[in-house]
């Protein structure tokens, strides 16, 4: 039966965890932990067995079954920064040290959290403060890990991939260089893996306006909070061209204090392609928050494009 060190958050956690096991993994552990004495008919019964047979937390997250990239995607999923090259000894100190309540604001990823709740007396901020707050803090985040997945800059401990999209998310991509050319994406995979590839194989450097003429914020009436960016766009020592990005982000449920990307409009345009009297040196958005929110379509949970530079 399971030890008495095995608490109710340990068992929930472990529950998890082992939802991201292929049910054929899932039954073969089965078959190790119970030394084949359990039968399970369906998932759920095996992870009861699974929880009801091992003693400890450690004892579990240490079978050869429970792979190393297993319990690396669940920290991603829980928002805990952890090197890719971790070896496995030290994700299970991480998982214990998150069930045990022992890890930190600063050890949880920085990227999505909601400001916090202000009251709107005199001298206090505005709910649209609030947003434009985490309007900043997302772009800091989102370009910093984005930009250190280029070949030549250093690795952030925090993680690229579509943990940090909802699973129907959508990119539309524009680029204007010679001749105007759009592409869409569907899915957390894709539209990760579009936007990665921008900056790991074409080695694209994104430098967004942080300051207040270069990023808007809104948010629509059903919560969804749209962030728009402009900035500069490098390879090597060039400056390519300016680009424009708009983000639509949906509070997660299950998660406090987190937002993940639901949909995101990107436009680039290259130096070749801009249109006179345009300043590089510092892009702007040119829109105010409340034309933002024009872009949405609560329908479609789409967002129009965005005006000409």
């Amino acid at each position: 039966m399971a030890g008495p060190g095995l608490s109710e958050r340990e068992r929930a956690g472990c529950r998890d965890l082992l939802e991201l096991l292929h049910t054929e993994e899932l039954l073969a552990l089965t078959d190790t932990v119970t030394n084949r004495l359990v039968h399970p008919e369906s998932r759920q019964e095996a992870i009861h067995a699974i929880l009801v047979y091992s003693q400890n937390v450690e004892e579990l997250l240490r079978r050869r079954k429970v792979y190393r990239e297993i319990i690396f995607k669940y920290l991603a999923a829980q928002g805990v920064a952890v090197p890719p090259s971790s070896e496995k000894h030290l994700l299970i100190e991480r998982v214990k040290q998150l069930w045990s309540g022992q890890l930190t604001a600063q050890a949880l990823e920085p990227g999505h959290r909601k400001p916090p709740a202000q009251s709107h007396g005199n001298g206090q901020k505005s709910p649209q403060d609030d947003i434009g707050g985490l309007g900043g803090e997302f772009c800091q985040w989102y370009f910093e890990l984005l930009n250190s997945q280029h070949p030549l800059r250093i690795k952030s401990e925090a993680t690229w991939g579509p943990q940090h999209f909802w699973e129907d998310a959508k990119l539309k991509f524009c680029y204007n260089t010679l001749e105007k050319n759009v592409e869409q994406y569907v899915g957390a995979d894709m539209v990760s893996l579009r936007l990665l590839s921008l900056v790991k194989e074409e080695c694209l450097l994104f430098n967004p306006n942080l300051h207040s003429n270069g990023l808007k914020c809104a948010m629509s009436p059903h919560g969804l909070v749209l962030v728009a960016v402009a900035g500069t766009v490098h390879r090597d020592n060039a400056c390519l061209g300016v680009f424009e990005q708009i983000f639509g982000l949906i509070s997660c449920p299950m998660r406090n204090n987190t937002w993940k990307i639901k949909l995101v409009n990107l436009k680039i345009v290259g130096q070749n392609a801009l249109e006179p009297g345009m300043q590089i040196a510092e892009p702007s958005i040119k829109y105010e928050s409340n034309q933002l929110r024009e872009f949405y379509d609560g329908n479609e949970l789409t967002v129009f494009e965005p005006q000409k530079f």
